[in-house]
């Protein structure tokens, strides 16, 4: 849950208006009639993480990815301790970015993708969406992470800085370099707070269940997740469930990213209505 070395960097982005503006950012220009794509990043991490794999499924997709306040360019916007606040205002950007889109009018799906924390968010976004709050996905891919039910954080992690930066560490992602240094380790400790209180503070609503597919993914070296902890994200859907083991560690997709990539393009096409 560890954000990687180029978090750090504000890459350009597509113009957005309005809330969306400040917590959506689009990387790559799509078709006017593409599905929609929009990823949830890790804690402590940013949208950017998913620029490669923005660009890879570009222009066929429309790539959204949250940019979560109290980091980047969004640094002065106060840091949200909250899974199912960060999901209700992400869900309200959501709306606004697809509005008077073929996602809109149901006419192209809409696929969440979460990566550890993110794979939470996406799932409590993706309850509000069905139960009539926003825009329901037709997938979710929960990358990363173990189930909701399984969530929890070593609250010895939060007893101080020393700690969460060697959870950090651990994890991998990012260079030491970066969190030694310590004007750029005052730049993403208070994030890192933020979301591992978030995490911690977080209990899933009893049996909670999404409608929509779920595809879990991850890696096989993962240190943080199991691969029995993400089979777990079966119970957590009504719908078709599958899971996905690629090589690597809990950053696995960008060294992945061909085999990410097809995931996604094949998620779409189970989704994908006819014509």
């Amino acid at each position: 849950m560890s954000p990687p070395a180029n978090s750090l960097t504000t890459l350009p982005a597509h113009r957005l208006a309005g809330t969306a503006a400040d917590w959506l950012r689009e990387y790559a220009p799509a078709e006017p009639d593409a599905p929609c794509l929009v990823f949830f990043p890790h804690a402590g991490g940013s949208a950017g993480f998913f620029t490669p794999l923005a660009r890879a499924l570009a222009p066929a997709v429309r790539v959204l990815a949250v940019q979560y306040p109290g980091r980047l360019e969004r640094r002065t916007h106060p840091p949200v301790h909250d899974i199912r606040e960060l999901a209700a205002r992400t869900l309200t950007a959501i709306g606004e970015a697809v509005h008077g889109t073929p996602v809109a009018r149901g006419r192209a799906p809409l696929l969440y993708f979460g990566h550890s924390m993110g794979s939470l968010v996406a799932f409590e976004t993706a309850l509000l969406g069905e139960r009539g709050h926003g825009p329901a996905p037709a997938a979710l891919l929960a990358s990363g992470g173990r189930a909701p039910a399984l969530t929890r954080v070593d609250p010895a992690i939060l007893r101080g800085d020393d700690s969460l930066v060697a959870e950090v560490l651990r994890l991998g992602g990012t260079e030491r370099a970066v969190l030694d240094d310590p004007d750029l380790r005052e730049l993403v400790l208070p994030a890192l707070r933020a979301d591992y209180r978030a995490l911690h503070d977080y209990v899933p609503e009893p049996a909670a269940r999404v409608r929509c597919p779920v595809r879990a993914l991850v890696g096989d070296r993962d240190p943080l997740v199991p691969v029995a902890d993400a089979r777990r994200w079966a119970d957590h859907t009504t719908g078709p469930f599958a899971l996905r083991v690629l090589p690597g560690d809990h950053f696995y997709l960008n060294p992945r990213l061909p085999d990410v990539a097809d995931t996604v393009r094949a998620v779409l096409a189970e989704v994908a209505e006819p014509s």
